[in-house]
């Protein structure tokens, strides 16, 4: 049986979770930054990540490193890009890839209040080009040193917090809806038990 505390500590973290963010990784074959990401994403209330891998292995993370941070995400695996970004964009989502090209932009000049997902490709090659033509907009962290981009979780991580601080800023919430808070109420209580 849960205690008080942690039904009061689900309750809170339930509250805060954004179901109209999804984050979405490309190809994303590096255990240490799946797991990193996946860790961040729960901290900063992403509900959603989509998983867009063509392997048959399962997506790699690794306990340690996450937390187990993974088991308060909805992980969902897709076979291709296209139908990951086009299932968004028919719920409405707006699609930002992250990308270095000279078409980008410095991430900070998207407005983030509205449905949105995020896209971040693999840390060989980024994301494909159908990630690129897929997109509504085109982001990146601007760089001011040698090196030319950042892991791909410390990445994650500044646009999320960018994300968070708009909204915040604005007044912008977005919540589970009653239903979808009691439902998760109760899955997330009894993983607590396992």
């Amino acid at each position: 049986m849960p205690t008080k505390e942690r039904i009061a500590k689900v309750e809170r973290v339930l509250s805060n979770r954004l179901p109209d963010l999804h984050i979405v990784l490309e190809e994303v074959t590096n255990t240490h930054n799946a797991s990193a990401v996946v860790r961040t994403c729960d901290a900063a209330g992403v509900l959603n990540v989509d998983l867009i891998y063509t392997a048959d292995d399962a997506f790699p993370v690794n306990e340690a490193i996450s937390t187990r941070a993974e088991k308060w995400l909805n992980l969902t695996h897709h076979l291709s890009t296209e139908a990951c970004l086009l299932h968004l964009k028919q719920e409405g989502f707006t699609i930002a890839s992250t990308h270095l090209g000279p078409e980008s932009i410095p991430y900070t000049e998207v407005d983030y209040s509205r449905p949105m997902a995020i896209v971040f490709g693999n840390e060989s090659n980024g994301i494909s080009r159908a990630a690129i033509g897929a997109a509504d907009h085109i982001i990146r962290i601007p760089m001011s040193g040698m090196a030319q981009s950042l892991n791909l979780s410390v990445s994650v991580g500044i646009i999320l917090y960018e994300v968070l601080r708009q909204r915040r800023q604005t007044g912008y919430s977005s919540n589970l809806s009653p239903e979808e808070f009691e439902a998760y109420k109760i899955k997330w209580l009894k993983r607590n038990q396992e």
